[in-house]
């Protein structure tokens, strides 16, 4: 799918693409989104750029020379966003091109940074002068979505942390894969953090800043440094309740086992009387007593209830 932008008196537009889409049309964008592109869209790009679209291979390269570079196509930043399908976050790759006067985005999926701006758009509440400013309006509002992912993760966070230490009826094995999404959500969220400030730094050494595009790279940078604290204490406090979710399932266990235990050494000693009076020998004292079978019984009901007494008295129950 192929859209197309322009800059309108300092305010970013969506252009209306016709069904034949002129050479003239995709020139005169300031900015072109290529998301899952088909093949004639690539072609007449490639036709424009005298050069070769990156294919989704190349785009996930992890190299930093594979993902910043410039060549005669413009500046090159392959740059990781924050995705969600079925409940759960992943990350995707845009590969940014740079030109003086046009910014090309190439993506594989939908992505929320870019649905909001073009919405952004439509209701004309971007402004922007050039390609340049606007891609720091895209890293910014990729900032902003990152923001707004930890700050979901954090009220998560706050539920389990209610399920784990105050709810008694909990089911604690639950608890832990909830809280090992969540690890999984923050780490992608300051894996994303941690490459828009590589992109950003190398923006800052290979395009031309004026005052006011410094200014919002140094907000960029500062906002990034805000979330990667974040991060560290939302990653401190998934491992604390991992940790005493661990603690309260090894108490249960524990205490299922000293259950087993003591009701083993309560059922011993009746177990070893009736061992004893169930042996087959010819001469057994008690066997012709009338009262025999009774005194086992008492004898078996003594020896249960007198452990029981001395672990009471312990309070080991």
């Amino acid at each position: 799918m192929l859209r197309l932008f322009e800059i309108n008196r300092g305010t970013l537009r969506e252009q209306t693409i016709e069904e034949t889409m002129s050479r003239q049309q995709l020139s005169e964008a300031v900015w072109i989104d290529l998301q899952e592109p088909e093949e004639d869209e690539r072609d007449l790009l490639e036709q424009l750029l005298r050069t070769e679209l990156p294919e989704s291979e190349d785009v996930d390269e992890i190299e930093a020379s594979a993902r910043y570079f410039i060549d005669s196509a413009g500046v090159h930043i392959h740059s990781l966003f924050l995705s969600q399908s079925e409940g759960r976050h992943d990350t995707t790759t845009v590969a940014f091109i740079l030109q003086p006067q046009r910014l090309i985005t190439v993506r594989d999926t939908e992505l929320a940074d870019f649905r909001l701006l073009r919405m952004r758009a439509r209701r004309q509440q971007v402004d922007a002068h050039s390609a340049q400013e606007l891609t720091v309006l895209v890293f910014e509002q990729k900032v902003e979505n990152l923001a707004d992912a930890l700050e979901d993760i954090h009220v998560k966070l706050s539920e389990v942390s209610y399920l784990v230490l105050e709810d008694e009826s909990a089911e604690l094995e639950d608890a832990i894969d909830y809280l090992a999404k969540l690890e999984d959500s923050t780490g992608k969220v300051q894996l994303c953090l941690m490459d828009t400030r590589r992109s950003i730094t190398f923006l800052q050494r290979h395009i031309h800043i004026d005052g006011e595009l410094q200014e919002s790279f140094r907000d960029i940078t500062r906002d990034i440094d805000t979330l990667m604290a974040h991060t560290g204490f939302v990653f401190n406090k998934i491992n604390f309740l991992m940790d005493s979710t661990q603690g309260f399932i090894n108490i249960e266990q524990n205490q299922i086992i000293k259950i087993f235990s003591i009701a083993a050494v309560v059922f011993l000693p009746p177990t070893m009387v009736a061992s004893i009076y169930g042996m087959n020998f010819d001469f057994m004292p008690e066997l012709k007593w009338i009262g025999g079978y009774p005194f086992a019984l008492f004898l078996m009901l003594l020896s249960g209830i007198a452990p029981y007494a001395y672990f009471k008295k312990k309070g080991w129950l």
